[in-house]
């Protein structure tokens, strides 16, 4: 792996392989403090593309994926206080519990993290299967956000699942740009989301991404895959700016922030 940009950077610019540390040290979150009442949040994207746009082959991200690419998918998961994905993606992407990763132990304690980041499901529907070792073998309990008007029944069975239930706004569905500040207001202030698409269009939309972390893979699929994000245009392209850049293998490891 080597670094890109921008080449002045602490750390490593060329190894076979970083350490943990290393790649750590290069995605850790900035310091988020408290903004008035509300504790302020970084919500942190992370997604992978193929050259040609697609973010899945067949229906999943694995096929674009690589060695390098799932070990700083795996750091960014080790740095986050929450992992928030969409429904959608839970179901496709049979999503598990978050795992404990020894070296990151005293990292996390240092920091005041619980051993594992939360899952966080944002649901409009509230029909996910809590027979999952999502919701049945946690280590902390996953998290299903929706909107305080959402159906009392599903919110109960969520509830009765071991799950907790986070309001993000006042309509049956959750309001993307409310999302962010309901997590912080538990203390989950470092956020990854790992989309899908639609989730992370809203989020785009609503203008609470600060930074996206873009693994782009030398293949090609074609077909009529979705881009990273899917949903309505924004009245004007949201403007981000490059902060990093790692190759390994062809694969490239960009970090944008937003403007």
């Amino acid at each position: 792996m080597r670094r890109l940009f921008p080449s002045s950077s602490a750390g490593p610019e060329r190894s076979p392989e970083w350490s943990l540390d290393a790649l750590a040290d290069a995605y850790a979150y900035p310091e988020t403090g408290a903004t008035g009442e509300v504790p302020r949040s970084w919500l942190r994207a992370n997604m992978v593309a193929s050259l040609d746009g697609a973010v899945h082959h067949d229906g999943r991200s694995q096929p674009l994926s690589s060695r390098a690419d799932m070990r700083i998918f795996g750091v960014l998961r080790a740095l986050a206080d929450v992992v928030v994905v969409g429904a959608q993606t839970v179901r496709q992407e049979g999503y598990g519990p978050a795992k404990r990763r020894d070296a990151f132990v005293e990292r996390r304690s240092a920091a005041g993290q619980r051993p594992v980041p939360a899952i966080a499901v944002v649901s409009a529907s509230l029909e996910l299967d809590f027979e999952q070792p999502l919701f049945t073998s946690p280590r902390v309990p996953t998290l299903v956000v929706t909107g305080a008007a959402a159906p009392g029944d599903r919110v109960a069975r969520a509830r009765e699942a071991g799950a907790e239930v986070v309001f993000a706004g006042s309509a049956a569905v959750a309001d993307p740009a409310n999302v962010p500040g309901a997590l912080a207001e538990r203390g989950l202030r470092r956020q990854l989301t790992e989309g899908g698409p639609r989730l992370l269009g809203a989020l785009a939309a609503a203008g609470v991404l600060d930074e996206i972390c873009l693994s782009v893979a030398p293949r090609i699929t074609s077909g009529d895959a979705s881009r990273i994000t899917s949903g309505p245009v924004l009245p004007e392209p949201a403007d981000f700016a490059l902060d990093a850049v790692l190759e390994d293998g062809g694969f490239l490891f960009t970090r944008y922030r937003r403007v």
